[in-house]
């Protein structure tokens, strides 16, 4: 089999391994059936050729091929579901004293960490997890054999860890990393402490373009690298070990050394650099490629890309099935075909009308950002209107500041002042990819909307399909333009559509609402006016979403803002409110920097800045409200979670404006929630209340027994992996019956007063007016 008709074995087995993943018991079913398949097909085949004295046809011997593939990564499937599912943990809710070994650096702060759990309840697994709430005082290198305690939470089968734990106090280190992995920590922790020393956003940006580490990146920088679409420049590629191997082979070539020395070298250091840089998905789809290529040079042979892409998908998905579900390798292999097979012709198509070297430097970033933007939408259903600019501006810095990088990390241990001006050097790259980033996510219209979901994916698909089909095809002049007609006609349509939607939905949003919980994804941001003031309570973790949300209600200024604690789905907004803040509200710190940072912030912008615990109170408008959690000692509470500032409002005598009743809790959970009854004994009835940590089900049915609130505000992402909100939580709540309001399902929220007293009305961006009971 040879050119790019390998790719069609590769990508059935692709397609085949996806959907087992959905029901891994059925899996074997799947396998036997296309093993069926493709004996039949084999006898065909051979009944055919000795038929007709000729070979089968090949249309048919694809096919086969196909079907072997397909019924290998379905047993592949069988084979690997056992080992990340065991039965043992089936019926498990707790863990004691566990031992993991961490897959990531895990620094004070992290909210959550991918590890290996290895041993638990007396026996020895190797199930991948996600941990929670387990952050330790001090860095913990990949690798390394931590022991915690907590709660266990099974995910879907497709899911790329096995079993959520949320750990009930931080990890503790039992030993380091092996030996081989130890270098490979102690290269990226000594070449952060040196990027760190520097100023500004490429300070954190820095290792994460030269060793995709992005634990200290500005969230707020993340942001507008996503509305920018340049969050690929930190994640490890094909360029990446392009740039390793050239070297190499460049400086083998300069030493005399022959072809097969040079490629021998070449794969112990694509190695050494997978092992530095941490094995994720692009990471490994782009070791697998280079690995193929090199292999093939070995052997005088030829390189043709999509073959090479089609053996690399084809062997990652049968190794590790769970790979063909992951977005960060989907997104890798979809944007490396994207360079192989649209961006030369694309690139002369645009030849025509400018520049060679013009129309390739918009041809990658366009080709790129049209076949991974279907993908995309299923994440975050906006499409970025300045992206494949922001990477002409932004892509020719990358690799500078990628193999300085490199070269100062290696140098750093060996002779320090040296690593530490090329450090320095590779900064200004950096520095400039930053600014590009935050001058387009800047700009009006950076992020157009886009319909959400697995329906808005295929639209946009097919949106591409017909532009690609209009701008590289070769079709007579009648045929491409009732193509570009058609194009025309369906961007048009959506378009209308979307604004339609929007002045329908404007039409019946009501002007006196009081309460609103903003649609920002998987975290918090919610606001209660009263008298013409605003209270913001967290902001969310994108600023870019929340800032879309106070433009809609016409908020200008935050009167008070509430920070319930430090974990970025509550604060990584904050950007979008800088110099609106009069006074801010936070609780304990965990001292972690950015904390401090975000502080600092805040008060240069001018804002006042005061760490509250219970008895705290003050006046919004017509409504009272008062601090009711933490404690002013924390004694028994961790900082974080069990310490979210909770505060109630209540109409003051006389109110007549935004005359609600209401009490936010952050992401307290059942310890706590139960601790603020007992510190609050006359808590009584709630028109609203936000539910705590997103809907999980770490909830006290206590608390919102005596509240009996109306309604229940939840901010939750959707799809998200955590499982929120619960049916733990939807249950407590139905059983007191309120009326729950979700921004996953229902967009953004509004409550206002009713007609009668008692009576609401609740208002949502995609179920139009509802009434509240």
């Amino acid at each position: 089999m040879t050119g790019a008709r390998i790719g069609i074995p590769a990508l059935t087995a692709w397609v085949a391994t996806a959907v087992c993943l959905q029901a891994p018991g059925a899996a074997w079913l799947w396998m036997i059936g296309l093993a069926t398949v493709a004996l039949a097909g084999l006898a065909l085949a051979g009944g055919l050729a000795r038929a007709r004295r000729r070979p089968a046809p090949a249309a048919l011997l694809l096919a086969v091929v196909a079907a072997c593939f397909a019924a290998v990564a379905a047993g592949s499937v069988v084979a690997h579901d056992p080992a990340r599912h065991p039965p043992e943990l089936s019926g498990v809710r707790t863990l004691s004293d566990a031992r993991l070994v961490t897959a990531q650096t895990v620094i004070p702060g992290t909210r959550h960490f991918a590890a290996t759990l290895v041993r638990a309840q007396g026996r020895g697994y190797a199930v991948p997890v996600l941990v929670f709430d387990g952050a330790p005082h001090e860095r913990i290198e990949l690798g390394s054999t931590i022991r915690l305690s907590g709660r266990l939470r099974a995910t879907p089968r497709a899911d790329s860890a096995s079993f959520l734990v949320f750990a009930s106090g931080p990890a503790r280190v039992l030993a380091p990393p092996p030996p081989y992995l130890a270098w490979a920590g102690a290269l990226r922790h000594g070449f952060g402490r040196a990027a760190a020393r520097l100023p500004g956003d490429a300070s954190g940006l820095l290792p994460g373009l030269a060793l995709g580490d992005t634990v200290a990146v500005d969230p707020s920088l993340t942001t507008a690298m996503t509305t920018s679409s340049l969050t690929h420049l930190t994640a490890v590629s094909g360029a990446n070990c392009a740039v390793v191997i050239g070297l190499v082979v460049l400086v083998g070539g300069a030493l005399g050394l022959s072809r097969g020395i040079r490629i021998a070298a070449a794969l112990v250091v694509l190695l050494a650099f997978v092992v530095l840089v941490t094995p994720q998905p692009s990471v490994l789809r782009a070791a697998v490629m280079a690995a193929l290529v090199l292999v093939s040079l070995a052997r005088g042979r030829p390189v043709q890309g999509v073959p090479v892409i089609s053996v690399a998908v084809a062997v990652l998905v049968l190794a590790d099935p769970w790979l063909a579900v992951q977005f960060g390798f989907v997104l890798s292999v979809v944007a490396t075909v994207a360079l192989v097979v649209i961006a030369p012709p694309l690139a002369r198509r645009l030849g025509r009308w400018m520049p060679g070297w013009l129309a390739l430097t918009l041809a990658v970033p366009a080709s790129a950002q049209l076949l991974c933007q279907p993908v995309l939408i299923l994440l975050a259903p906006t499409l970025p209107l300045y992206g494949v600019v922001a990477n002409v501006f932004a892509e020719p810095a990358a690799p500078v500041a990628t193999v300085i990088g490199l070269l100062a990390c290696v140098l750093l241990p060996v002779c320090a002042p040296l690593g530490q001006l090329l450090t320095a050097v590779a900064w200004l790259p950096a520095a400039w990819i930053a600014a590009v980033a935050r001058f387009f996510a800047g700009l009006p219209g950076a992020s157009l909307a886009w319909p959400a979901g697995l329906p808005g994916a295929l639209l946009l698909a097919a949106v591409t399909a017909l532009l690609l089909l209009v701008l590289l095809a070769r079709l007579p002049r009648t045929a491409r333009r009732v193509l570009a007609a058609a194009l025309a006609g369906v961007v048009i349509v959506v378009a209308v559509a979307t604004l339609a939607g929007r002045v329908i939905a404007d039409a019946g949003r009501p002007a006196d609402w009081a309460i609103a919980a903003c649609d920002v994804g998987q975290g918090d941001a919610m606001i209660v006016r009263s008298a013409g003031r605003v209270a913001l309570l967290d902001t969310g973790p994108s600023p870019t979403l929340l800032r879309a949300c106070l433009a809609t209600l016409g908020v200008t200024r935050v009167d008070l803002l509430v920070l319930s604690h430090f974990d970025l789905d509550h604060i990584a907004g904050t950007p979008a409110v800088d110099g609106m803040v009069d006074r801010a509200l936070v609780g304990p710190p965990s001292g972690r920097p950015r904390e401090a940072q975000l502080l600092a912030g805040l008060r240069s912008a001018g804002a006042t800045v005061e760490q509250v615990s219970i008895g705290v109170a003050g006046r919004l408008g017509d409504l009272d409200w008062r601090i009711l959690w933490p404690t002013a000692d924390h004694a028994g509470y961790e900082p974080g979670n069990e310490s979210s500032v909770t505060i109630e409002f209540r109409p003051a005598d006389g109110c007549r404006s935004g005359c609600l009743r209401s009490m936010f809790v952050g992401d307290l959970n059942e310890h706590a929630q139960t601790g603020l009854l007992t510190a609050n004994p006359r808590l009584g009835h709630l028109d609203v209340i936000e539910v705590g940590h997103h809907g999980s089900a770490d909830q006290a049915p206590a608390m919102y027994a005596r509240v009996t609130a109306v309604v229940g505000l939840i901010g939750v992402g959707l799809h998200n992996r955590y499982g929120h909100p619960t049916a733990t939580a939807l249950g407590i709540l139905r059983r007191v019956r309120t009326v729950v309001a979700r921004t996953d399902l229902q967009g953004l929220v509004l409550v206002a007063p009713g007609a009668r007293p008692g009576e609401l009305r609740l208002w949502s961006a995609r179920r139009g007016v509802g009434g509240g009971p």
